[in-house]
């Protein structure tokens, strides 16, 4: 017998919510019943063109209707899903498709440049759909409509990989978690149980569709019965107008998201009478200041692509400064270097398991024998457990250093080889201090070479133009010396304690 799979969610969303709203983008309104028409008549071109159960299907798009037929329909086909983030370079998606491999690659107007420069001699060379009739490189994605191929239903099991979200990077490139069907649906019941989401509620999709909150919300809400109302990407006023227009419910946020909704409430009224979830990570004096303007409830998470979203998820005032208590589907312990359970408000390695954990890397069979350890997440976060059971969150591990502008991933080390390749660099730390627009912002302290000059604006522009725009500095420090370690490399904790 078959598993559930997210295909199960358009299917029977279709026979119980048939004739209710799914989506709202823009002016258009899609049905249940609508959406199931759709998705069913898109794998079935799917399946007219080879695509087959394993097969990657990349999407390089902002959010919109399109987004959600292509997880629907490779869904049913059993095709994976490569959710590629459109704020990357030419240069790191095209590291991702070669990683991945997708036969084919779906994109927006919006990523047509990007599509321009990835695409070519050198570059991608499979089947290419655009989401709009004209003006663009590969053909219409309306064309692969095809109701007259017989849908036999979904081929895969809820233990089959269902998305790869590229994520973590080893040696400066991006590796791809993979997530299984039971991964997104079992965190999508996870998400509707603890927030008590109902076929009443509205979402906001303002966190885009390829980070897996965003997903998570969207799916979850979906899941439920709910309807997704979507925004191709965030700006303040339209997001406030759509609460409004359409009776939000629940939204996802992520520094600078809360204090932009804030500042565009200052300048014009918004009842937001609706909106009785906010779901994500941000300080508790923003916090408490967005709440008691709304009267909604701020979730505060921690969480990671490798474990399908949230680990811990609590209304954040429950305790200010926590990241909540762990979800019920999620086993988490915290360790110390012998991977030995810490007392209660010590200190060490935040370790998960249970049934939303990640299958692993796509193409990291080494990496991830070391990850998976004891039969456990290794999640490189380091955080305490108090006596109540909520998580506080300590920073990371040297050899996992991460961090989180605005919540993307940005990892030191990537952005340190792209700077160590200026001419007049000749050694570099970059390290995550606190930032007033996005909660962590990238500082880099740099050495230059004897005899010679640089701007700082101009170091970030070099960044910019090799890698995303949001992995650049925001800071930058030149000094004569970096402290080192007994084996010559930089001391990073040092050069935190001296310059973050």
């Amino acid at each position: 017998m078959r598993s559930f799979t997210v295909y199960d969610i358009f299917q029977r969303n279709a026979v119980i919510h048939g004739n209710r709203t799914a989506l709202v983008c823009n002016e258009n309104r899609i049905s249940f019943s609508d959406l199931l028409l759709q998705v069913n008549a898109l794998a079935g071109g799917m399946k007219q063109q080879g695509i087959e159960k394993g097969d990657r299907i990349a999407i390089l798009s902002y959010n919109c209707h399109s987004y959600f037929l292509i997880l629907g329909a490779a869904a049913a086909c059993g095709a994976i899903v490569v959710a590629i983030n459109w704020r990357l370079s030419p240069e790191e998606i095209r590291h991702i498709l070669t990683d991945s491999a997708p036969v084919a690659l779906c994109y927006d107007r919006n990523c047509a440049e990007t599509v321009n420069q990835i695409t070519g001699s050198n570059g991608y060379s499979g089947r290419i759909y655009c989401f709009e009739d004209s003006g663009s490189i590969g053909i219409p994605l309306n064309r692969l409509f095809c109701s007259d191929v017989a849908f036999s239903g979904c081929p895969s099991s809820s233990e089959d990989p269902f998305c790869i979200i590229y994520t973590a990077a080893i040696a400066g490139k991006s590796r791809g978690a993979v997530l299984t069907h039971a991964n997104i649906t079992l965190g999508n019941l996870q998400t509707m149980a603890t927030m008590g989401l109902t076929s009443g509620d509205t979402h906001l999709n303002i966190l885009p569709l390829f980070h897996i909150t965003g997903m998570n919300l969207a799916l979850a809400v979906m899941h439920a019965g709910g309807k997704n109302v979507i925004l191709d990407r965030f700006d303040p006023r339209k997001a406030l107008e759509w609460i409004d227009k359409e009776g939000v419910s629940i939204i996802g946020s992520f520094p600078p998201i809360l204090s932009n909704l804030q500042t565009e409430m200052d300048q014009r009224p918004y009842s937001l009478s609706t909106l009785k979830h906010v779901l994500g990570i941000d300080q508790p004096d923003a916090i408490k200041a967005f709440e008691a303007r709304t009267q909604s409830v701020f979730w505060i998470l921690y969480g990671q692509t490798e474990t399908s979203g949230m680990v811990t998820f609590s209304p954040a005032l429950e305790k200010p400064g926590s990241a909540g208590k762990q979800g019920f589907l999620i086993r988490m312990q915290i360790v110390d270097e012998n991977e030995r359970s810490v007392a209660d408000g010590e200190s060490g390695e935040i370790v998960v398991q249970g049934p939303l954990v990640f299958q692993g890397f796509w193409n990291q069979a080494d990496y991830n024998r070391n990850i998976f350890r004891n039969d456990r997440h290794h999640t490189g976060d380091l955080g305490r457990m108090d006596a109540e059971g909520y998580l506080w969150f300590a920073g990371r591990k040297p050899e996992k250093e991460l961090i989180k502008p605005g919540g993307e991933n940005v990892y030191p080390a990537e952005v340190e080889a792209v700077i160590l390749e200026h001419p007049s660099v000749e050694a570099v730390s970059v390290i995550g201090v606190p930032d007033p627009k996005f909660g962590e912002g990238i500082k880099a302290v740099c050495v230059l070479k004897a005899g010679v000059s640089l701007k700082a604006e101009v170091l970030m522009e070099y960044v910019a133009s090799r890698i995303a725009r949001y992995k650049k500095p925001r800071y930058v420090q030149f000094v004569d010396t970096l402290p080192r370690a007994a084996d010559g490399s930089i001391d990073r904790a040092r050069v935190k304690l001296l310059y973050g």
